[in-house]
């Protein structure tokens, strides 16, 4: 008669049918390196959001009239053409030049995204961007993550 504790009637993980790397132990992998304490994890969070801003929060502050930054796709025309945020201009990560951002008040703060998490455009551009002294974030998830999250994108 199976164990009453597992409901699909197979054997917990650890007996003799766990492959041998995983064998039993005090603790799982996630305490081989203790948590950082509190303070430590308080000020790491806090600086990713320096960093980074998600699809939700760029919703939010479109949909409540709160939209005080620019937010830029930086992926190819083609790809922008087929569907990009509500809101979003253009400009691939290799036309981010001083000459292309001087439409733009130097205290701007720029919201980048690319495709998704498998793109590390956006970081690129993010990169770019404060080479060039530009406030900017980015925003995780890109426009797989914005789909993701139940929003539409727009080809207009």
């Amino acid at each position: 008669m199976p164990d009453a504790r597992y409901t699909d009637g197979k054997e917990p993980m650890t007996t003799m049918n766990t492959p041998s790397i995983f064998k039993p132990k005090e603790s799982s992998r996630i305490r081989d390196v203790a948590p950082a304490a509190s303070d430590k994890a308080l000020e790491h969070f806090r600086n990713r959001l320096t960093f980074e801003t998600d699809c939700a929060d760029v919703y939010a502050a479109q949909h409540s009239g709160t939209v005080d930054f620019v937010l830029l796709d930086v992926r190819n025309a083609q790809s922008f053409a087929k569907g990009h945020l509500p809101g979003a201009i253009n400009i691939p990560t290799l036309n981010l030049t001083e000459a292309r951002l001087s439409e733009f008040i130097s205290d701007t703060v720029f919201v980048v995204y690319c495709a998704g998490p498998h793109c590390n455009g956006a970081n690129k551009a993010a990169l770019r961007l404060a080479t060039l002294n530009r406030s900017v974030k980015e925003m995780i998830g890109g426009a797989l993550g914005w789909v993701d999250e139940g929003f539409e994108l727009v080809t207009e």
